[in-house]
Order: structure tokens, then C-alpha cells, then sequence
């Protein structure tokens, strides 16, 4: 019955966490900004206000598929949001803009996470291997080994919680000192931006449980050995 609680849970949680930002964004992109400004725009609005004329502002295909890449200097945003004029579009957009100044500002968090990401990928590609072959040969040392490897890809996506808040609080520090968004829009662009974050504590809650459990079977069966 316990294991059937924590399947229900590590199944569910994701799932709410994406219909919570689903909803919320689909709601809000109905809801159009009193600036009137695309996506694109209260993205280039705010990188000019910070210096960042450097970093360029593209778009991509894809639903919310929104990111900034590092490498290229480049924000961008799905077509909803780059042509967009709702609150959604601005608050994803400045989110994203959050980023990029979290970068130009070496923001410790985003650095860190960026030297786990090839950790984090061998990790994620060869921790289950490793497990299962472990679990099913009843060979400790190697469940050990798929562990340390999926504690990388843990780590990776708990790293990513702290840059994802902070990034969303400059988006708001952004688009209110700049008159972006009225202070009426404020608790609507606030909802957008806590309902994406929920996806991101969600994947990590889900995750942390995930690694807890595995090391409890490796406790288990080193104690039988």
C-alpha cells in the first residue's frame, strides 16, 4: 500500500504542477497588458535597460519552449509569447530576460548549475542502467554507483530551484520599475510566474523522493549481505 502512495505521488505531482502553469497561462494569455507591448518587446525594453544590447532576442517554435541560451546570448520565446501582448507573453518574457541578467551579473546559482549540466547529463542517461542492473543482479556495489550518478541529476534540478525563483523575482523587479505592468497586473503576472515554478519544485520534490527511495533499497540489501 505504501509503495502504491508513492507511485500515486511521484505520478501526480508532475502532472498537477503542469496543468497548475497550463492553466494559469492559458488563462493570463487572454488577459492583454496595458502596455500593449509584445513579448519581444518587453524582452528588448528590459535587456536595453540593463546594458544587455548584446543579447539578442529570437523566436522559437514550440509551447512555452521559452529559454535563454548562455552560449549564444539569446532570448527566446515561443511564437505565442514573441508576438503576444498578454500578461502571460510579458511575464515569460521577462523571466526569461531574468536570466540573461543573471548571467551578465555572474549570479552564483546559474554558474553552478551550468558547470553540472554535462555531470548532470551522464547522470541522467546512466543512473537507471546502472540501477536496474543492480537491483535485479542484486549487485550492491553497482545500485551504489547508479545512485551516485542519479544524485548528480538530483542535484542538477535542486540547483535549478533557486535559479528559477530568482529569476522570476527580477522579471517582477523589471517590468514594475520600467511601467511595464500596472500595479492592478502585478498579482496576475505574479500567478504566471509561481505556476511555471511549480513545475520546477515539483521535478525536484519528485526526484529527491526518487533518490531517497533508491537508497533505502541499497541500505536494505547491503544489510542482507
Amino acid at each position: 500500500m505504501s509503495y502504491l502512495i508513492y507511485l500515486a505521488i511521484i505520478i501526480l505531482v508532475p502532472i498537477y504542477a503542469q496543468l497548475k502553469v497550463r492553466g494559469a497561462y492559458n488563462k493570463f494569455s487572454k488577459v492583454y497588458s496595458s502596455s500593449g507591448m509584445t513579448g519581444a518587446q518587453v524582452a528588448r525594453k528590459i535587456l536595453n535597460d540593463n546594458g544587455l544590447y548584446h543579447v539578442s532576442v529570437e523566436e522559437v517554435g514550440g509551447f512555452l519552449s521559452d529559454h535563454y541560451d548562455p552560449r549564444t546570448k539569446t532570448v527566446r520565446l515561443s511564437s505565442a509569447n514573441y508576438h503576444g501582448h498578454s500578461l502571460a507573453a510579458t511575464a515569460v518574457a521577462a523571466h526569461e530576460v531574468g536570466h540573461a541578467i543573471q548571467d551578465q551579473q555572474n549570479y552564483a546559482f546559474l554558474r553552478f548549475r551550468h558547470a553540472l549540466v554535462p555531470v548532470a547529463s551522464i547522470g541522467s542517461n546512466f543512473a537507471w542502467v546502472l540501477i536496474m542492473i543492480g537491483i535485479f543482479a542484486q549487485a550492491s556495489g553497482m545500485l551504489l554507483l547508479g545512485i551516485i550518478f542519479m544524485a548528480s541529476a538530483v542535484l542538477f534540478q535542486v540547483i535549478t530551484l533557486p535559479v528559477e525563483f530568482n529569476a522570476s523575482s527580477r522579471a517582477m523587479d523589471q517590468v514594475i520599475a520600467s511601467g511595464i505592468i500596472r500595479n492592478d497586473e502585478e498579482r496576475e503576472t505574479k500567478k504566471v510566474l509561481n505556476a511555471a515554478a511549480l513545475t520546477y519544485v515539483a521535478a525536484a520534490a519528485v526526484a529527491v523522493l526518487e533518490l531517497v527511495r533508491l537508497i533505502l533499497i541499497y541500505t536494505g540489501m547491503t544489510r542482507e549481505e
